[in-house]
């Protein structure tokens, strides 16, 4: 097992449907982190949440809006998640942003990450 090392994790709460320069903005995201060298990114559809505005987005059958709830979740160093941050700064309508320092017991896995 490797050392703990310490780092931050960075999650942006936002929905399917927002739109970026172009493309998904969960697009947008994930392809700048990789374009800055970021150890990862995930992004997770929720089934159902709400935000601000206290509307619900759910997944029910009779509801076809493909505007579901998404968390994006990077952990990497502080300096290179601030690295990203600051090119983010530009993007509009992201939702909530949040940092925690976290500390990464184990890092890769069979295909190397």
């Amino acid at each position: 097992m490797q050392a703990p090392q310490p780092a931050v994790l960075l999650r942006i709460y936002t929905e399917e449907g927002r739109q970026g320069a172009g493309r998904p903005l969960y697009e947008e995201i994930v392809l700048k982190a990789r374009e800055l060298g970021l150890a990862g990114a995930t992004v997770l559809r929720g089934p159902m949440g709400f935000g601000r505005s206290a509307r619900l987005h759910t997944a029910k059958i009779l509801d076809l809006s493909a505007n579901l709830p998404l968390v994006i979740e990077i952990v990497d160093a502080e300096d290179r998640i601030q690295a990203l941050l600051d090119a983010m700064d530009g993007m509009k309508n992201l939702g909530l942003v949040t940092l925690e320092k976290v500390q990464v017991v184990h890092w890769g896995g069979v295909d190397g990450g």
